[in-house]
């Protein structure tokens, strides 16, 4: 039987469905999360992404696998500032493991039982001889040998395949032009896939838990970091040696142009979908602009929103009904709160110039972000264009919020205080308190 609740989440998932339609994300985990018993989940989900319009590159490491090998061989791993010295052993373990795990991953994308999530899908995979790389060299006096470093991704071809509805999988390989074969490390190869293409999001799917890395004094918000926290985050001694590659990695890729980076946790089931389609998300995300949250002047392309944030209050009879018509026309008295895309909270100032005062209305915030300060930032917003106009104070009407207003520096007035030409509309029947403050 399908619920409402069901009903409600689809809708609720549309604004992303089509912000991420024909967009390239460049998803990596490691071969720890490929062991998983529930790895089938994150391809499942993957497949669900590609059929919602998502053009992927996947960038999976081995790290596990290769170590499992050079033990079965009676070799001993060696590492050095944890990278890992490949001489010519290793190298071989390396392209045994790596080739298996491959094997196995395009077997998983190539499932299509009727019985599975992937019922009817019909993916195809890409592979190829993309990346150039070169020898990470001596390094504190040690050879790293087969060990070495992304010189060159060729996006074009990359590029190329996901023009035609391919998902493009990429090893933790390159090549260099003489035909030598070098070990990569999967989260910086991830970094250069994704600065290459220019891709739009670059996920880390991760063995820990990102929500819970915190800075050392335990401050942070727990779904986003900036670039500058998440260098303050990598200096401190709070990460394991594993989760700071993957932090390094974002950071790297933050810097180099990629403005949303996110940091998936494999053990919740879902993780990738609920990052991707829920307002919120499920893990860590790291961004480089000023524009995942921020307040502007609302635009014709807002009405939508405004309409579905305002539609609740308008229901339980706190805001007065507006049609979109007359939201159309009104828009440009808007500001809104936008929050990676999807407008959280808006406010209105409605200016009457001969009585150089302006009415503040239709203050809204979403019901999950009304705990952080958003409306009363919105009312600084409107202030400081309430006096760059040269209006001299604002007035507010309200039947349910009178001491929200108060709190704010607002005083209880009367509707004689009001501007003539809103005077006249002044519902007697609605009784509004009239709330004004000086500017």
């Amino acid at each position: 039987m399908i619920t409402s609740d069901f009903v409600a989440s689809l809708r609720a998932a549309a604004p992303y469905v089509h912000a991420h339609n024909g967009r390239v994300f460049v998803i990596a985990f490691g071969g720890e999360v490929a062991e998983r018993a529930d790895f089938e989940r994150l391809i499942y989900d993957v497949a669900l992404l590609q059929s919602l319009g998502v053009k992927l590159v996947l960038v999976h490491g081995a790290r596990p696998q290769i170590e499992r090998q050079i033990a079965q061989l009676g070799l001993v791993s060696r590492f050095e500032s944890g990278q890992r010295v490949t001489d010519r052993p290793a190298l071989d373990c390396v392209k045994a493991a790596v080739g298996a795990l491959r094997l196995e991953i395009e077997a998983r994308l190539s499932t299509s039982l009727a019985s599975t999530p992937m019922g009817g899908a019909r993916i195809r995979v890409a592979g190829g001889n993309w990346v150039t790389a070169r020898p990470v060299g001596i390094r504190n006096g040690i050879d790293h040998q087969y060990t070495g470093e992304v010189r060159r991704v060729d996006a074009e071809a990359i590029r190329r395949e996901l023009d035609a509805d391919r998902i493009a999988l990429i090893s933790p390989v390159g090549y260099s032009p003489t035909g030598e074969i070098f070990n990569l490390r999967s989260e910086y190869l991830a970094t250069a896939v994704a600065t290459a293409l220019k891709a739009d999001k670059l996920i880390f799917v991760v063995g820990s838990d990102p929500d819970d890395w915190k800075l050392a004094d335990g401050t942070g918000d727990a779904g986003q970091l900036t670039v500058a926290e998440a260098g303050l985050l990598l200096a401190g001694p709070t990460l394991e040696a594993q989760d700071r590659a993957y932090l390094d990695a974002a950071l790297e890729a933050s810097k180099s142009g990629v403005t949303r980076v996110h940091l998936l946790g494999a053990e919740l089931d879902g993780a990738l979908l609920r990052e991707l389609y829920t307002l919120d998300g499920a893990g860590l995300m790291l961004y480089s602009d000023a524009d995942y949250e921020s307040t502007r002047p609302a635009t014709i392309d807002d009405v939508g929103g405004v309409l579905a944030l305002i539609a609740p209050l308008e229901a339980a009879g706190i805001l007065v009904p507006r049609s979109r018509e007359q939201l159309e026309l009104e828009i440009g008295q808007f500001f809104v709160m936008v929050r990676d895309g999807i407008v959280i909270a808006c406010a209105a100032l409605i200016t009457y110039p001969d009585g150089r005062m302006g009415e503040l209305a239709c203050v809204a915030v979403h019901a999950d972000y009304q705990s952080g300060g958003r409306a009363a930032s919105l009312l600084a917003r409107i202030e400081n264009e309430a006096r760059r106009l040269g209006l001299t104070a604002l007035f507010a009407l309200t039947t349910h919020t009178p001491h929200w207003f108060i709190e704010h520096g607002f005083v209880q007035g009367a509707v004689e205080d009001l501007p003539n030409d809103r005077r006249r509309f002044y519902n007697w029947q609605r009784n509004s308190m009239v709330l004004v403050k000086a500017l």
